[in-house]
């Protein structure tokens, strides 16, 4: 039977019995006071105050909740992140973090592994944006002055980061699949000189994944750097359902030269939590800097010297280590068939609606993105039925997204008279392993919104 504790307050307990441990290792010290706080009752009530407020928040937690990228954390990470909090260590120096740097670098390698890496720098960052810019500024120390490019489905932080950076940026045209169109992007090789071609795996609107084996093609070709943004669909790899052309691309990661992950997506993780990852140590050089009031007790190579961020929270890495302990990243490991499930849930529903004339679907998933549109007679009237529709799932329990895509994307048959260039559509994003059985409810839910639209 399903829960009745949505929230899994249940395994508080193993927390408690856990602190009690890490209490004792901290025995021997001789006896303080402890600090000062505010008396139970008080502590209570705000704590009940801040209950009600949070209760101001959709559902992120349950499959009726299916409209961004949310995904709760794991019990252990939930755990393990609470549990390091009493020490609340900083990833920034060994001196602030010796335990929970160690586990960073050893969490940060089992990553290098899935993809396929013996040897590499990386590390964890607040998220994906800091991981893409630490990214862009190693490549912009390499190819200065050099353009970045990426698709018009790629994330908009690229964008802004290159600005921030001051290095050139050209967005290039996405195909009808929402990948990066090879064809465009040659053209621009040919006449201008890029620097760095950011390949999207898993985009953040469709959850396309770029044809990185014929990226690496053109690098051999024009020379530039090569990164991935494999923030939501770097762990997919491990999947053993994918289309042959999505796994090529996945097995061709390994010859990128940086990429970035966020466990907070994909990773079961809490907020925030990314990664980025070089193919090459011997970046590690440009981050060279001096701060002798910090490092002094270790002369190997640490965290904040290859880092751009400074303070960095070392429950984070914990909360990684503890969950990659219990779910090992490993194909047809139970990590892996979780995120099977979340494609098999993508390709059911994405096949109902394909498979039914009140909605238009050519888009079939490659991860866990489902995007339609409804049937209208233009695509002002169908953008129109999709925004009440959203309004009204959400109504009914169930919470979806929106999202503005080029009607020849969405509508290549030209089913819509196009009175205008853009169709808004539906989002679903089946993220969570437990959507595998709630495809049903949501189809019903779905189907009783149009009919009732209608």
């Amino acid at each position: 039977m399903p829960s009745q504790d949505p929230l899994d307050h249940a395994t508080l307990p193993l927390l408690a019995e856990a602190l009690s441990r890490l209490a004792g290792q901290f025995a021997s010290l001789p006896p303080a006071a402890s600090p000062e706080g505010a008396p139970p009752e008080r502590l209570r009530a705000v704590l009940n105050e801040v209950a009600d407020r949070l209760g101001d928040n959709y559902p992120y937690f349950h499959p009726l909740y299916a409209g961004q990228m949310l995904k709760p954390p794991h019990p252990v990470a939930r755990l393990a992140y609470a549990l390091a909090m009493w020490i609340n260590p900083n990833n920034h120096a060994l001196d602030g973090g010796r335990a929970s740097s160690a586990m960073e670098l050893e969490a940060v390698g089992e990553l290098a592994r899935m993809l396929g890496w013996r040897e590499h720098l990386g590390h964890l960052t607040g998220g994906g944006t800091m991981a893409n810019l630490e990214a862009l500024w190693v490549a912009g120390q390499l190819r200065p002055g050099a353009a970045v490019v990426a698709s018009s489905q790629a994330h908009y932080t690229h964008a802004r980061i290159s600005a921030v950076l001051g290095l050139p940026f050209q967005t290039i045209p996405a195909d009808r699949g929402g990948r990066l169109d090879l064809g465009a992007l040659g053209q621009v090789l040919e006449r201008e000189q890029v620097g760095t071609v950011v390949a999207t795996i898993g985009t953040t609107g469709l959850g396309a994944v770029d044809p990185l084996p014929a990226l690496l093609a053109l690098r051999e070709r024009h020379g530039f750097r090569l990164h991935a943004d494999a923030a939501y669909g770097g762990y997919f790899g491990l999947a053993g359902n994918l289309a042959p052309s999505t796994q090529a691309a996945y097995a061709a990661l390994r010859e990128v030269d940086s990429i970035v992950i966020d466990p907070h997506k994909h990773g079961l993780q809490p907020y925030g939590c990314g990664s980025v990852l070089f193919r090459d140590p011997s970046v590690g050089h440009l981050y060279r800097h001096d701060s002798p009031y910090t490092y002094f007790t270790s002369a190997e190579l640490h965290l904040g010297e290859i880092s751009l961020e400074c303070s960095r929270p070392g429950a984070a890495a914990v909360a990684l280590w503890a969950t990659q302990r219990l779910l090992p990243l490993m194909p047809g490991g139970e990590f892996a068939r979780m995120l099977e499930r979340c494609r098999g849930a993508a390709l059911a529903l994405h096949g109902m609606l394909r498979n039914d004339r009140r909605f238009l679907a050519p888009l079939e998933p490659e991860l866990d993105i489902v995007v339609w549109a409804l049937s209208a007679g233009t695509a002002s009237e169908a953008s129109a039925r999709a925004r009440r529709a959203f309004e009204v799932a959400a109504q009914r329990g169930l919470h979806l997204a929106l999202i503005e895509l080029p009607g020849t994307m969405i509508d290549p048959a030209g089913t819509l008279l196009a009175d205008q260039p853009t169709v808004t559509c539906l989002r679903s994003v089946l993220m969570k392993p437990e959507h595998a059985e709630w495809v049903p409810k949501i189809w019903e839910i779905l189907d009783g919104v149009v009919n009732g639209e209608r």
